[in-house]
């Protein structure tokens, strides 16, 4: 058993815990090209988490990692077969719902995990954060915790180089070989702004990609991912320690 990870803790361990801030990982189900799992974005978040839970608890923080919610935002890929969506707006109501948990238990910490590149919690932390004063609200997204470029060649942000050799290291057992993977290309917007990146318009994932992916994974290995996987878990545990112990009334420099 591990008493930072409230699934694997019992009545016993929790009654008695000092908890000070609360970690809510939060998924995707997902076609990730022909060689990964549907349930990617889930293993790598949950994996991460609970490492950086491991590290940050073991330097003193007082933090707890809740279970990973495996839905996320896919409003763009509605034709993907079981490609399983959950709109902002439920989002929305789950998280005022643990929240409103938290807060009328004194736990007034809350860090959103993020492992989805559709999911986007600042609007509705913004919402939430108005209803509970008392709360500190805080969300990051794994993948950009690091520059991924430090560690792979090449450009994607879906079964790409990364999220393949991130499950390379973590989950071999699931990759099928490289050999029956898409090569993830991806088709660009005719419109110059959103071209150029200060533009958006959500992209349609079958008008996009032919394989569901977006970056080629074709030089991912599990050398690579374990490295990434490390340097992503030691910046994670950090932020839980100093959320932790921050007082929320003094978070701002005089």
């Amino acid at each position: 058993m591990k008493p930072f990870i409230l699934a694997e803790s019992n009545w016993k361990e929790i009654k008695n815990a000092e908890i000070e801030v609360a970690v809510l990982l939060w998924g995707a189900t997902e076609a990730h090209n022909y060689h990964l799992p549907y349930a990617t974005d889930n293993y790598q978040i949950e994996a991460i988490a609970n490492e950086a839970g491991r590290q940050a608890a073991g330097n003193g923080a007082k933090v707890i990692i809740l279970p990973n919610i495996p839905f996320g935002v896919n409003t763009g890929q509605a034709d993907i077969d079981l490609d399983i969506n959950l709109y902002p707006s439920t989002q929305l109501a789950i998280l005022s719902d643990i929240i409103e948990v938290l807060n009328r238990q004194g736990i007034f910490k809350l860090i959103v995990l993020n492992g989805h590149g559709g999911n986007n919690f600042k609007p509705i932390l913004r919402e939430l954060g108005l209803k509970y004063p008392k709360m500190l609200l805080v969300t990051t997204n794994f993948f950009q915790t690091v520059n991924k470029y430090d560690f792979f060649e090449e450009t994607g942000d879906h079964a790409d180089e990364m999220e393949t050799s991130l499950m390379l290291h973590l989950r071999p057992d699931l990759v099928q070989p490289l050999e029956e993977a898409g090569l993830g290309k991806e088709k660009k917007s005719r419109i110059k702004g959103i071209k150029e990146g200060w533009a958006w318009s959500e992209r349609q994932w079958s008008m996009v990609t032919e394989d569901t992916g977006v970056g080629n994974p074709k030089k991912a290995t599990k050398e690579k991912g374990e490295k990434f996987f490390k340097a992503v878990c030691e910046k994670l545990a950090e932020l839980f320690k100093e959320v932790s112990e921050i007082e929320i009334c003094e978070r701002y420099e005089k």
